[in-house]
């Protein structure tokens, strides 16, 4: 039977983010981190319940829990979910909000850069490990950060884009300058077509015939 996880393709070749991002980068954190996460997440899937289930339902399913065993497969489940996010949330191309988009970034931030100071605000000052998110809830925006493998996900948080601020994310092309890496990133390469994508699904739910 063939394991129920899989790496999803990165959505741009491994070369295409350098400078901001190097190939050499891309080759290390995609090929070994994230495939490690994936190859582990199988393993211990294997025989339970969890192995019948959607990625981000075994997150959610697992998120908090005080079982050692369950706290090891959200580790796994929430980075191999916050990788394929991570991955989405960055474009080579030049992208442009949806006037949704636009429209809710003015709302909650006042312009689409204070949003880039905030969301750099979270991701230099999250201690060691972890992620700094764009996040919707009922259509307002706001920033999180999250340490380790935690996502808002795992608590039903509509999340529209994510930075990755482990040092395996940066440390190859910006050693210990984490600012630096966050700086060149937010300002160049996050992809607003996806976060508005993510914006209009939660404006537009599908809904269940009465």
């Amino acid at each position: 039977m063939p394991a129920p996880f899989t790496l999803a393709p990165l959505p741009w070749d491994e070369d295409a983010l350098a400078p901001t991002i190097s190939a050499n980068t891309i080759q290390f954190h995609y090929h070994k981190h994230h495939q490690t996460y994936v190859d582990t997440l199988n393993k211990l899937v294997e025989g339970t319940k969890f192995a019948a289930m959607k990625l981000e339902e075994i997150v959610q399913a697992t998120a908090g829990s005080s079982d050692a065993k369950e706290k090891t497969l959200f580790n796994n489940a929430g980075q191999v979910w916050n990788h394929d996010f991570y991955w989405r949330s960055l474009t080579p191309a030049k992208t442009e909000a949806s006037a949704q988009l636009d429209s809710a970034i003015a709302a909650a931030f006042g312009g689409k850069e204070q949003l880039i100071a905030q969301l750099a605000e979270a991701g230099k000052t999250q201690f060691g490990s972890g992620w700094a998110w764009l996040v919707s809830k009922g259509g307002k925006l706001s920033i999180e950060k999250t340490p380790n493998a935690e996502t808002p996900m795992a608590k039903g948080v509509n999340c529209l884009l994510t930075v990755d601020v482990w040092e395996h994310a940066y440390y190859l092309d910006y050693q210990n300058a984490r600012p630096k890496y966050l700086e060149s990133v937010l300002g160049k390469i996050l992809n607003w077509e996806f976060a508005s994508e993510n914006l209009a699904k939660e404006a537009n739910p599908v809904r269940s015939a009465a």
